[in-house]
């Protein structure tokens, strides 16, 4: 994917269309549901117990048998634009793509 190296972009702080450079930013991934051994030991200390509704402390599916996937081949980009004037900086989510080149 080829990105500009600056760019226009809205500005909060400026609170106005500025030139904003562009670097990619670098994305952590997230944790996913609480897992099984976890909710065991939430509800020794006594989270997760009672009536309606207990979201990631409730019940999960058993495992009968592990499906192992690949790794994806591309990834999902985050810019990060750093307006020029205040140095304010924000992060843009874009599209999948294997690798990112500034033009």
């Amino acid at each position: 994917m080829k990105t500009p190296k600056t760019r226009k972009s809205y500005c909060k702080k400026c609170k106005k269309h500025t030139e904003h450079k562009s670097v990619q930013n670098k994305t952590t991934g997230k944790r996913g549901a609480l897992k099984r051994g976890s909710i065991n030991r939430a509800k020794k200390r006594g989270l997760g117990v009672g009536y309606g509704n207990l979201g990631n402390y409730g019940s999960k599916p058993a495992v009968t048998k592990w499906k192992r996937a690949g790794s994806k081949t591309s990834k999902k980009i985050a810019l990060k634009l750093t307006c020029n004037k205040c140095k304010t900086s924000k992060i843009l989510q874009q599209r999948r793509s294997k690798k990112v080149e500034f033009v």
